[in-house]
């Protein structure tokens, strides 16, 4: 099983918001945004948190559509 990072980023003005994080923990992430967007003192908003879910859900469906499927090749039979 390959595990790769994921990158996103978001930026406002002068700031900076970048997340690295693997496909398990996602979830994670979900809750740190939402925590960001709670916190007053920063410029995150709950629509930022919004729209960086959304992205975070197309990730996944991706990820999920790109899934590794049996590939068959066919071969023609050769008289000996």
């Amino acid at each position: 099983m390959q595990r790769g990072v994921n990158v996103l980023a978001l930026i406002k003005g002068e700031e900076r918001y970048v997340f690295l994080y693997d496909d398990e923990s996602a979830d994670q992430l979900l809750r740190t945004m939402g925590q960001y967007a709670a916190d007053p003192s920063l410029s995150f908003t709950w629509y930022d948190a919004a729209v960086m879910s959304q992205r975070i859900a197309k990730l996944r469906s991706e990820a999920t559509d790109e899934s590794p499927r049996p590939q068959f090749r066919r071969e023609k039979a050769t008289e000996q």
